[in-house]
């Protein structure tokens, strides 16, 4: 009997000793567990405070990281390519980087150049011309001649170019592509009206079309759009949606990214939604006079006057999906303006305001020189500048 109760207490004892070493394990692990929460906690506190003294930093002067000499020709006109700067004048376009290289250099003879960008792609007409150069911000990629007097164009990222051309009672849109593929749109004012603008999306595949007609005296507008894909064929004229809208003149339409675009009437703003086949998404109606649109991949700001002493600009900004972000308002007259990362800039040739989406202005000061043109670098605050002597590139600090 007592060589089983001494079994059964050095069984016990090793159980309880078990037990024991289990229980240090457990608490061992769970001390790990807590130091890296306490560690990773403490790292995105940090993280955060990082974050939100960023965001709400408040920049009040510049330095200026490089710089170099250019001379700028009277009778040019200077405007962002990709992150290069275009110059363009009657005689012809060159496009010239930070370092003041010029990537290329295209002459023609025209006597009203008409511009479309995509991107860092840029199409160069002559209005009630013939002639059409398609560049990006290294080489040309296409030549283009048409055979009828152009009255608008439009370009993708992948160099197509859709061109309005006038005929006696007929308005083409003529699609051409680099490789040499063509389509054609057919428009009269009888059925779709006569075409007041037009847009490519990016990757070329879609076409967006304003149409402006009367019909029993009533002016009307029809935005339609084509697909050039496998969606559009045996479609007649490739056209696949479109909306007709009383009472309105839309002038501008425009593609955001391949499956978003909006349209904007003397009425309002429309937004549109679709790889394929675009439909409409939302709609927002003003009574206030439009005073312009700007926009970009991610954003859409439309202009407005406001009465107020202190503020007499408006810009109300959505986002691509139509999503409205607010009113901001500012009191600076501005020449350019463009959207940054959960922001927007204004300047002219003598001052800048860059301001936040969540109302914070990031800088609001003078130039040092006359400033042409202002093209971001990236998301750093850092800034190519044109002015009429040289091409800066800028830090805000």
């Amino acid at each position: 009997m007592a060589d089983i109760r001494n079994f059964r207490q050095e069984r016990e004892k090793r159980e309880k000793g078990q037990t024991d070493y289990q229980h240090k394990i457990r608490r061992y692990r769970l001390s790990h567990v807590y130091r890296f929460l306490l560690v990773a906690a403490a790292l995105i506190a940090l993280i955060a405070l990082v974050v939100l003294q960023y965001k709400n930093h408040i920049y009040t002067s510049y330095e200026v990281v490089s710089s170099v000499d250019v001379a700028v020709i009277n009778g040019t006109v200077n405007m962002p390519l990709g992150d290069h700067i275009l110059t363009y004048s009657n005689d012809g376009a060159h496009c010239t980087d930070a370092k003041g290289n010029v990537l290329w250099n295209q002459t023609y003879e025209m006597q009203n150049p008409i511009i479309a960008t995509c991107g860092n792609v840029v199409a160069i007409g002559d209005y009630n011309g013939r002639e059409i150069y398609v560049l990006n911000e290294d080489k040309i990629l296409a030549e283009f001649n048409t055979t009828m007097p152009i009255r608008s164009i439009a370009v993708a990222q992948t160099g197509r170019v859709a061109a309005t051309v006038a005929d006696t009672k007929i308005t083409w849109i003529y699609v051409y592509d680099p490789d040499g593929t063509t389509f054609e749109v057919r428009t009269t004012m009888n059925q779709s009206g006569y075409p007041a603008a037009s847009a490519l999306s990016p990757n070329g595949e879609l076409l967006g079309l304003s149409c402006i007609y009367v019909d029993s005296g009533v002016i009307k507008s029809r935005v339609a759009f084509y697909n050039f894909g496998t969606v559009g064929e045996g479609k007649s004229d490739w056209y696949v949606n479109g909306y007709t809208f009383p009472d309105t003149v839309i002038p501008t339409i425009r593609f955001m990214t391949n499956g978003t675009a909006y349209a904007l009437g003397d009425d309002g703003l429309r937004f549109f939604s679709g790889t394929q086949i675009p439909e409409m998404t939302n709609t927002y109606l003003y009574e206030e006079e439009i005073q312009g649109v700007y926009s970009n991949e991610n954003y859409v700001g439309v202009l407005f006057h406001n009465n107020s002493v202190d503020a007499q600009h408006k810009l109300q900004i959505y986002r691509g999906n139509g999503e409205r972000l607010g009113d901001f308002l500012f009191n600076m007259d501005f020449d350019h303006l463009f959207f940054g990362q959960e922001s927007f800039a204004v300047y002219n040739e003598r001052e800048c305001l860059i301001r936040t989406f969540s109302g914070v202005d990031k800088y609001q000061g003078e130039f040092s020189k006359s400033v042409r043109v202002m093209i971001p670098q990236g998301n750093s605050y850092r800034y190519l500048i044109m002015t009429n002597n040289s091409i800066d590139t800028i830090q805000l600090k």
